[in-house]
């Protein structure tokens, strides 16, 4: 049977994040319908005409794919999100968005989701201090106040549904979770396989990515009444060492790797750290003292003592091909795979570590631990700068949802929902200019 631990809430923001609080009931479970009841008292908005109650089925492209493929059987309970858990979902019309429609689409607000507003997201050194201690305590907040809507999964053993258990976590915690849950290994036919996962190593990293940046941007937003809030990016082309690793910025270390006492971040700690089995999820969630602090060490891992270059960016941005067979790290001449950081940018063949891959290296400490590396905040503005080399890519290539290509790794098709949101952004959509999801990009060094 799955448990629900209910904890006091305090925050007042609607999601559109995996296992809303309204669909974890034995009777939704039983029914496999995660269709809540909107404001107006029907299912998904229904009567006001936000959204209906659908039943989730299987793209018929991919549908295709797989049945090309011949027989494949997954234990996964992330594949085909949401069908493990849910046979029935809600479709948002409109502007209108969230598990329940209640919610507007990225870059919308107002009561009918009417009103748009594309914020602008800087360089972290182009705002001004006033601006960075709004950041800061932002982050603060949103990682200090419960979530009202989500609740976050662990187990010990997932190959056993009825050892599945849920517990509340803030707003920042639950993004970070989202990151540890699609990066855990897959499991397929009852054993683990660590080629891809998914969120990584395939098609999907970077728009993946894009709506786990999105979606945290958002709850900001949502959380602080500050429809202007943009989530800022740290530009490390060429950067000497980690110029935002200060207590003005993102807190100095010392030699052990935890950060100073003076740091905005010193007393952070890590969500499902610990406890790194494949079986398990998130082992230790209700316990903080079983939680990790942050800890930092840049520049002293041998592989990455440096950062990725200017022109390191600007030879990945030449490939035209977003991806290649195989599809996975082992793609040549692919956009993705040079811009993650298995291959050389320059000649696109090479196997090495570089780009997105270098800077977590390089970060070290929770940053070069990848599945909780989104506990610490630098995280947040790396891969903001990693999505303003996407929609650079995009922009320069002018790329479509439809140069996403169709691939048999699980969870990464064109057409299979990116796990685990609510509602359903297909991966290919993803692949669109950053003003369909309310934001645009400052201009930083010339790019």
């Amino acid at each position: 049977m799955i448990v629900l631990f209910v904890f006091l809430v305090l925050c007042y923001n609607l999601v559109q994040g995996q296992f809303p609080r309204a669909c974890i009931t034995s009777e939704t479970f039983q029914s496999k319908t995660c269709c809540p009841l909107s404001t107006d008292g029907s299912p998904c908005g229904s009567r006001s005409g936000h959204g209906k109650c659908r039943t989730w089925v299987v793209p018929v492209a991919f549908a295709a794919l797989r049945e090309s493929l011949g027989p494949r059987q997954f234990d996964d309970d992330r594949l085909d999100w949401p069908k493990y858990y849910f046979d029935k979902t809600c479709e948002c019309f409109g502007n209108y968005s969230g598990y329940n429609c209640d919610d507007c689409r990225y870059g919308c607000f107002g009561e009918k989701c009417d009103r748009k507003n594309t914020v602008v997201r800087k360089e972290i050194r182009e705002l001004s201090f006033l601006e960075r201690k709004r950041f800061f305590s932002y982050l603060a907040l949103a990682k200090t106040t419960k979530s009202k809507n989500f609740v976050i999964l662990y187990t010990g053993d997932r190959h056993h549904k009825d050892t599945y258990k849920f517990v509340d976590a803030s707003i920042y915690d639950v993004f970070s979770w989202i990151h540890y849950y699609s990066i855990k290994t897959i499991l397929q036919n009852g054993t683990f396989d660590e080629r891809t996962n998914y969120a990584h190593q395939g098609p999907a990293f970077p728009g993946w990515h894009r709506l786990g940046l999105t979606f945290l941007e958002r709850q900001i937003q949502l959380l602080t009444g500050d429809e202007n809030f943009a989530i800022p990016y740290w530009d490390w082309r060429g950067d000497k060492n980690c110029s935002i690793c200060t207590n003005d910025f993102f807190g100095d270390n010392d030699v052990q790797g935890y950060l100073s006492p003076y740091s905005h971040f010193a007393f952070w700690k890590s969500i499902c750290s610990g406890y790194n089995y494949d079986e398990a999820y998130c082992l230790g969630a209700e316990d903080q003292n079983q939680m990790e602090r942050l800890h930092r060490k840049p520049g002293v891992n041998p592989v990455s003592p440096s950062l990725p270059t200017l022109q390191d960016v600007e030879e990945t941005l030449k490939w035209d091909d977003f991806d290649s067979p195989p599809y996975n790290r082992l793609a040549r001449r692919s956009f993705r795979n040079a811009l993650e950081g298995f291959i050389n940018p320059r000649d696109g063949v090479t196997r090495q570590i570089g780009m997105h891959n270098q800077v977590h290296n390089f970060l070290g400490g929770t940053m070069g631990e990848v599945p909780i590396s989104s506990n610490d905040p630098i995280f947040v503005l790396h891969h903001c700068f990693v999505d303003k080399i996407f929609e650079e890519w995009i922009r320069r290539h002018k790329a479509t949802p439809d140069m996403y290509p169709r691939n048999d790794q699980p969870g990464q098709g064109p057409e299979e929902c990116s796990t685990p949101y609510f509602p359903c952004y297909r991966n290919k959509d993803l692949m669109r200019n950053s003003t369909r999801f309310g934001y645009i990009y400052s201009k930083y060094k010339g790019m």
